[in-house]
């Protein structure tokens, strides 16, 4: 059915979305820049640098969150055919906004009692089945974090036009950067107290014979922001989407399914999504693209704390010039770039640029410039927020209104499984690099140096993408399981 075609008694078509309504929408975003902030900048930070745990499994624990990521899929397609308080995605938006914001000071106590363990027994049984515990929360974590999220992003495709979407796209993830930033600023803020830096963080503990972290005096630090951050974002998310969905989305308009009573099920929306050979490759590019972006997540703040030498509030502020970055270049982007160069030659720029921006991080350690790792931070920034821009709108074209939430899950399921990957590589390699090289510089360094081989990577996927192949065959697709006819 198309807007043509409508009958007499169709609903209006709803009006588009301006610009005000835009940066509204984008506070979501901004609410998951500072829960990103808090999980990946703090905890980490304090997780591998003042409590001693292990890098790699202090990633893995963490990344646990990207790799339930699949039950993004389930969601997407949830929303597609299951409204909560009569909304396909608003109600799915609240629900796991509430969760994500409460499991992530649940996460932060247990990280507390895997630093009380590693000081008092070590790496025995009891620090395992605390390590395994903390995984277990971000499992929860991240299915509360997927249950939002990915309904989200379906409402954008719903809310918006061809003719708008990359503006949206633009405005939407840049307040993303925003989060991050905001979030960067207040928490150092918070965090910036002497008893919380260098050896005044240090208590002796005789059973060591070594000094180790005061936790008691990082727990007064650190609980408090983990109360207010996360009861913020819940604000943001609900301020965000309140009253969007009913006066915006063209959800009933597009779908051919949605007053079908054979509507698409989650077995024929993922026929759909299988019989497009294009969905492969998108789906490899978008897997080798983020890896390459996410593996230093991991490692940055304890990057700048052991090579740098910088406290826990100046790693949280290197936060500061790669938002900015990432803010300027998805804006920029979308207005600019996107429209002259094109979707794929933008991620291409995107990608070649951040190649450069690995060599100067590592130049920046060798160096010992904390001046330089922060001008580096700022053009990676730029570089990621051209390739959020280009890749993120490549990704809303190629998707169908029909199982718009399925195909979002799809891409959400790719990028969270490299998140998770590159999150546990980036440890991973930086173990193996602290084993191999006696300079702690050089061991970071390796992650930085495999990050860029991953961008040359992407580059020769993204050649192979061809948006019209995907379209023909999906609406061919699409027609074939309505009439139940795909084996």
């Amino acid at each position: 059915m198309t807007i043509s075609n409508l009958s007499a008694d169709s609903p209006p078509h709803p009006p588009k979305v301006g610009l005000p309504t835009m940066f509204r929408l984008g506070l979501f975003q901004m609410g998951l820049g500072i829960m990103s902030l808090l999980t990946l900048g703090v905890l980490n930070r304090i997780t591998i640098d003042e409590l001693k745990v292990l890098p790699f499994i202090a990633a893995g624990a963490i990344a646990m969150h990207q790799f339930v990521s699949p039950a993004r899929v389930w969601f997407g397609q949830m929303s597609d055919s299951k409204t909560i308080f009569g909304y396909h995605r608003s109600g799915y938006v609240w629900i796991g906004a509430a969760l994500f914001t409460t499991i992530s000071f649940i996460a932060l106590q247990v990280v507390w009692q895997l630093g009380i363990s590693v000081q008092n027994n070590g790496w025995t049984a009891p620090t395992y089945w605390w390590s395994a515990a903390l995984a277990l929360v971000f499992a929860c974590y991240g299915l509360a974090l997927s249950a939002s999220s990915t309904p989200f992003a379906a409402l954008l495709v719903d809310v918006s036009d061809e003719d708008n979407r990359s503006k949206i796209v633009g405005v939407v993830w840049s307040m993303l950067m925003v989060g991050i930033v905001v979030g960067a600023i207040i928490s150092s803020r918070l965090l910036e107290r002497q008893e919380v830096c260098g050896a005044n963080i240090l208590t002796y503990n005789p059973a060591l014979n070594n000094s180790v972290a005061d936790i008691a005096k990082l727990q007064a630090s650190i609980n408090p922001l983990f109360i207010l951050m996360p009861a913020i974002v819940f604000g943001l998310c609900v301020l965000s989407t309140w009253g969007i969905e009913k006066k915006y989305s063209r959800y009933q308009l597009r779908s051919t399914a949605v007053e079908r009573e054979d509507k698409i099920t989650l077995g024929r929306a993922l026929k759909v999504l299988t019989a497009n050979r294009q969905t492969g490759v998108f789906f490899s590019f978008l897997l080798v693209l983020t890896i390459s972006i996410f593996m230093q997540d991991a490692v940055m703040e304890p990057y700048g704390g052991e090579v740098f030498g910088l406290c826990i509030s100046e790693t949280t502020k290197l936060n500061v010039p790669f938002g900015m970055g990432t803010l300027v270049g998805i804006s920029s982007t979308g207005f600019l770039i996107l429209p002259r160069l094109g979707k794929q030659q933008t991620t291409k720029l995107g990608c070649l640029a951040a190649v450069i921006c690995f060599g100067l991080i590592i130049l920046a350690g060798l160096t010992v410039n904390a001046n330089l790792l922060k001008g580096a931070l700022l053009l990676f920034g730029l570089s990621v927020g051209v390739i959020t821009a280009g890749a993120t709108s490549l990704m809303l074209d190629l998707t169908v209104a029909e199982t718009a939430g399925t195909f979002i899950g799809a891409w959400g399921l790719s990028q969270a499984m490299a998140k998770g990957l590159g999150t546990v590589l980036g440890g991973t390699v930086l173990n193996a690099g602290k084993l191999l090289f006696s300079s702690p510089v050089l061991a970071y360094s390796s992650v930085f140096a495999i990050q860029a081989v991953g961008m040359m990577v992407a580059i020769v996927l993204l050649q192979k993408v061809d948006i019209q192949e995907f379209r023909s065959n999906a609406q061919q697709a699409i027609a074939v399981v309505m009439e139940g006819e795909l084996e």
